[in-house]
């Protein structure tokens, strides 16, 4: 249990998360004259999960407040671990409640007519890349000699393996993509549904129960074993990279694409020692054959713990945390604020020029499903990709294994 003059915040492991968060908190003091003592603790994604949720941090009072993401909502919310924000919000709204935030990064935090969560940290799945190679005239030359066509930013999957083979060049550091592929239940289940989603698959039968072996589900992932093999496209460590090690990978100049999180392609603009600021651009995923392209949206949010002795300061708090001014400090710090003030503001157009991109990509996005027990299925999702990318089994046979333990998961 926390100490009484202690204010705890979990926080996701994130030099702007962090910085942005110790900063709020200092101006919330400045101006509210709070005397407690922050303690804001950073977690890689899995103890997070664990101390916020699996060991009942949020219920039992170990945190007044907390980062948590889209996937882990759900639970928290059926688990009783967060605090219903809405008798706060009807007696003392955040700025511009709900109208300064687009649609799609509100309806996740969402249940029983309640609000359980503020939005802290956005950005869509895109394809990030180096607009400086593909605007070189002496690339396109290049290009269009070994290819017989002009050099493009891929629109498919197959276009960007092809690309990606292009700027592949090891001895010059640099690699034409990468997927993050490191096995946190994760970076490996939105790939997964990334390649169902652009090939016209879908993660629900006609009776909207989870289905992981489906066509598209074999195409997209036939399609990402044979990329992961792929050593003349693909960076050397794309296996131990999470999304910030391959969005690092890429501000250090070692990358000519990749599919992320748009948050890792405005951070090549913030880095002091980014190599490719300035040389950066986003544009949609790429489709399959026949799919269309299609983001995924997930985003972070505050939450305040069910079992905090201070539940009125954290709302102060958090309402202060998410105001027009703190979602731009968020940007600012390199994190993605999630107001659309900040997607249009000026200053921050000017550092990343395709900032405002970012509503247009909520138009088209999915998200993973609202399921208290998502964490078990993602789990199974997670040891699919693994089998698929670390075996040489049929994609057919790792699909219908899965599908006998979702089955058993949504049977139980």
């Amino acid at each position: 249990m926390m100490g009484k003059n202690t204010f705890k915040i979990a926080v996701r492991k994130f030099d702007a998360f962090e910085s942005a968060i110790d900063k709020i908190w200092e101006a919330f003091c400045k101006k509210t004259g709070c005397p407690l003592q922050l303690e804001a603790i950073p977690f890689d994604l899995h103890p997070l999960y664990d101390t916020i949720l699996k060991n009942n941090g949020l219920k039992n009072g170990d945190w007044d407040v907390s980062l948590i993401n889209t996937d882990w909502i759900t639970e928290a919310y059926t688990s009783n671990a967060i605090e219903d924000l809405t008798p706060y919000i009807k007696y003392d709204p955040p700025e511009d409640f709900p109208h300064g935030w687009s649609r799609s990064l509100l309806y996740k935090q969402e249940f029983d007519n309640k609000t359980v969560g503020l939005p802290f940290h956005d950005g869509p799945e895109c394809l990030i890349y180096r607009k400086d190679l593909f605007e070189s005239m002496e690339e396109g030359i290049r290009f269009y000699r070994d290819y017989g066509k002009q050099l493009v930013v891929p629109k498919t999957w197959d276009d960007l393996i092809e690309v990606a083979e292009f700027f592949n060049r090891p001895e010059d550091n640099l690699y034409g993509t990468t997927f993050a592929a490191y096995p946190d239940g994760h970076n490996t289940v939105f790939d997964f549904c990334l390649q169902l989603w652009t090939r016209n698959g879908d993660l629900f039968d006609e009776h909207n129960r989870v289905k992981l072996n489906s066509q598209a589900a074999i195409e997209g992932m036939t399609f990402y074993r044979n990329a992961l093999k792929n050593i003349n496209a693909m960076h050397p460590n794309s296996r131990d990279f999470d999304s910030v090690k391959s969005g690092m990978a890429f501000a250090n100049g070692e990358l000519a694409m990749m599919v992320n999180w748009f948050g890792f392609a405005s951070m090549c603009e913030f880095l002091e020692d980014s190599k490719v600021k300035g040389k950066v651009d986003i544009t949609d995923v790429p489709a399959g054959p026949n799919g269309r392209d299609t983001s995924l949206n997930a985003y972070w949010m505050y939450v305040i713990g069910s079992g905090s002795q201070h539940k009125d300061l954290a709302y102060q708090f958090i309402k202060f945390a998410v105001n027009k001014a703190n979602d731009k400090l968020v940007t600012l710090e390199g994190a993605i604020g999630c107001r659309k003030s900040t997607w249009i503001d000026k200053e921050v157009n000017k550092t990343v020029p395709y900032y405002h991109k970012l509503d247009a990509l909520h138009e088209n996005t999915r998200s993973l499903p609202r399921k208290s027990n998502w964490s078990d299925i993602a789990d199974v999702i997670d040891d699919l990709v693994l089998k698929v990318i670390n075996t040489t089994q049929e994609i057919k046979d790792i699909l219908d294994e899965a599908q006998i333990k979702i089955n058993h998961i949504e049977n139980s």
